[in-house]
């Protein structure tokens, strides 16, 4: 072997070494973020005049979920709810029926999520709805989203107290949410994009409310025939009870969520499933001894894409907040 080729090896391995432990170290501190899609569906069978059943051909994607339409549909409004992953607060409802949820530690090394919903969807019950912290609002606010949750950090209510975020506090604004009696605070607290909805019409009745706008994604067919490359993913927030793992499935093409070793289930025996999941690799910090962190959001970054059982590595990029996350090969 020349010395020019093993030099050229050498830098390869070495570049791989340095990525898995950088993906190593995302793993257990930074985040993950999972797109909840519906399935594309089949195109549309219609009866014309004649009584001939026809198909119609689909005119392009819903601009959250990418699921194919058959007429025009025009950016609905996005509902970010903080759901609740403390043990105490499982199971949970409505995580089953996000488009999107982007999910990061907070105190303790706990993970919390920011799922997403948009007017129109039938979910009766959202929850339990927590506290905010300030790199969830970054995300939010891409989608233009009205941000559900229930006070929050200092921090994080500052940012919003700037404005640039459309807010619904329970603190201030409690008529939209309730409180289960059969669950204790502060896990106890729930919304439904129904009160989520009134709440918006309300403000558009008072002239407070902008038609939502923001960049959306592209789309692809699932993969009819796949042969996987990675079955399973692993995440550890704080071992061993928030260790969040994604087992693909062959046979629906989709990723499997479980937590504690066990399937992430609903209160209405939902599972939760993805069509992608997006592992991205950034700066996390400490911040005192109550262990709330910082969590760099803007900027450009490792990003390993699971879909269709295979693993993507690439980058992610963020340029500001109001932009869309991003993921390039």
């Amino acid at each position: 072997m020349s010395k020019s080729k093993k030099r050229k090896e050498e830098k390869t391995t070495r570049k791989r070494k340095e990525l898995a432990a950088a993906i190593g170290i995302a793993l257990a501190l930074a985040f993950v973020f999972l797109a909840v899609l519906p399935r594309v569906k089949e195109d549309a069978r219609f009866v014309d005049g004649g009584g001939t059943v026809a198909a119609q051909e689909a005119i392009g994607r819903h601009p959250l979920t990418g699921v194919s339409v058959y007429e025009e549909v025009a950016p609905p409004q996005v509902f970010g709810v903080m759901i609740d992953n403390h043990v105490d607060a499982w199971p949970q409802a409505g995580i089953d029926n996000a488009f999107l949820v982007f999910e990061a530690p907070v105190e303790a090394g706990i993970s919390r999520m920011l799922a997403f919903f948009y007017e129109g969807q039938e979910v009766e019950k959202i929850g339990p709805v927590r506290s905010a912290r300030p790199y969830f609002l970054d995300w939010n606010n891409e989608l233009d989203a009205l941000y559900a949750h229930v006070g929050g950090s200092n921090a994080a209510l500052d940012l919003i107290a700037s404005g640039g975020t459309f807010d619904l506090n329970q603190y201030w604004l409690d008529s939209y949410f309730w409180r289960s009696h059969s669950r204790y605070a502060p896990h106890n607290v729930y919304t439904s994009v129904e009160r989520m909805s009134q709440y918006v019409a309300a403000r558009k009745e008072q002239g407070r409310v902008s038609e939502p706008l923001y960049e959306t994604w592209s789309f692809k067919d699932p993969d009819i025939q796949v042969e996987p490359q990675v079955e399973r993913i692993e995440l550890s927030f704080y071992p061993p009870t928030y260790v969040a793992e994604w087992k693909y499935d062959e046979t629906t093409n989709r990723y499997v969520r479980f937590q504690a070793g066990v399937a992430h289930t609903m209160e209405d025996g939902g599972e939760v499933m993805a069509d992608n999941v997006a592992v991205v690799v950034t700066d996390v910090a400490i911040l005192d001894g109550v262990g709330r962190r910082s969590v760099r959001t803007i900027g450009e970054g490792i990003a390993v894409v699971f879909r269709d059982g295979k693993k993507i590595e690439g980058t992610w990029k963020k340029t500001a907040q109001s932009k869309r996350l991003r993921f390039y090969d």
